[in-house]
């Protein structure tokens, strides 16, 4: 398979911290590629060395073979690439379909937040924005503020505003985080259904969503990577076994 992301000896200290050390990743075209490890180990600066919220030290990130270090996270969407964060970020007075027409128009959006009242006139935007909807289950809530979704709900709006602009890279910063048993299971689909249509990257803590649903597996530790491999081989791997999945894992 093709790789469409690596990261070639990617590091990014501040000052005497390695919080990504010599890093070498890399993501085939199509798959979902997990990273796991505790929490310092390095999981989100490496996601944001890829996004350019942050600039590496050293090393360097391609994209589809080409160079994206460097690159500023308004710049990535129009490459192909799309993140979710841990944490839902809307625009609270705008609806559930308005918070997605910005993603997936933003150059609508270039006269103020006030033209996005006219995004209904637009059949094509109204119709794209309906089918993003569609797909992560929250069709029934277009005209609804986010701020009155359920906590899982809200998730899936992220899920939404992440795949608005069609990426063919979609980085998703621990989906499951806080949410029920239910809701998990809920983004478990989502995601089960994006497989294949998307190449997706997870950093994700829950290991029974990881090895559920995972291609290929990227562990890591203190700033480095300490295994690779698919699910089941990282799960007969020792030394991930007893620092991450315990000893009867």
């Amino acid at each position: 398979m093709t790789a469409i992301l690596t990261c070639n000896h990617l590091s990014k200290h501040f000052g005497a911290l390695k919080a990504v050390n010599d890093v070498n990743l890399r993501v085939e075209q199509g798959s979902l590629h997990s990273v796991i490890g505790p929490n310092g180990a390095g999981k989100t600066t490496l996601f944001n060395c890829i996004t350019g919220e942050l600039r590496p030290t050293s090393g360097e990130v391609a994209f589809d073979g080409q160079v994206i270090s460097g690159k500023k996270p308004h710049e990535l969407p129009a490459l192909g690439i799309s993140r979710s964060f841990q944490r839902t970020s809307v625009f609270p007075r705008l609806s559930v379909s308005e918070n997605v027409w910005v993603s997936a128009f933003p150059e609508y959006a270039e006269g103020g937040l006030g033209f996005l009242r006219h995004a209904d006139a637009d059949a094509p935007v109204r119709d794209a924005i309906a089918g993003t909807l569609a797909e992560v289950g929250l069709s029934g809530y277009a005209d609804a503020p986010p701020t009155e979704l359920a906590h899982g709900d809200q998730r899936l709006l992220d899920f939404a505003i992440a795949l608005a602009p069609k990426p063919r890279l979609l980085l998703l910063d621990e989906p499951t985080a806080g949410l029920s048993r239910q809701d998990t299971q809920r983004v478990m689909r989502l995601i089960q259904g994006l497989k294949g249509r998307y190449t997706l990257v997870l950093i994700e803590h829950k290991m029974d969503v990881v090895m559920t649903i995972s291609d290929r597996i990227t562990v890591m530790s203190f700033g480095q990577v300490l295994s690779e491999g698919t699910p089941a081989e990282i799960r007969k791997d020792a030394k991930v076994r007893e620092a991450y999945l315990g000893k009867r894992a």
